[in-house]
């Protein structure tokens, strides 16, 4: 077998992590949009900078515990348990911002930076050591 044929072995477990990857990105923005009280896409095109820290933190909150959950997974459902884990995580951290930052639900829309900026740094933050806790 040559390189090539080697290298493109793996190309349909490369499209199965990466589609089912994308479908729990999907699921995961589908239920924040909707626990948060503002609509960050919204707010994000209409250039609220908040918004858009908050949002993207929390975004690779997500996605960097679920890279590392398919690169360390021996099977789909072991990614999935994984990815969902990596979820609930962030949904949580946002459930915590709120407490630490009772005006959250607010100053975001307002376009409080700092407030956008606390969100999505504890998102991000949280989400390094999701992953790194990640090791079995």
């Amino acid at each position: 077998m040559d390189i090539f044929q080697q290298s493109i072995a793996g190309f349909p477990a490369f499209i199965t992590y990466f589609l089912i990857s994308l479908v729990l990105l999907a699921i995961f923005l589908f239920i924040y949009l909707h626990v948060t009280p503002y609509r960050e896409i919204q707010l994000i095109r209409d250039g609220n900078v908040a918004a858009a820290l908050s949002m993207s933190g929390t975004m690779l909150g997500f996605t960097i515990p679920l890279a590392h959950a398919v690169a360390q997974s021996v099977s789909i459902p072991d990614m999935l348990v994984w990815g969902v884990i990596a979820l609930v995580v962030q949904l949580l951290v946002y459930l915590v911002a709120r407490t630490l930052i009772p005006g959250l639900s607010t100053d975001i829309p307002a376009g409080k930076a700092a407030q956008g900026a606390f969100l999505g740094i504890l998102s991000l933050s949280t989400g390094i050591l999701n992953a790194a806790c990640m090791t079995y």
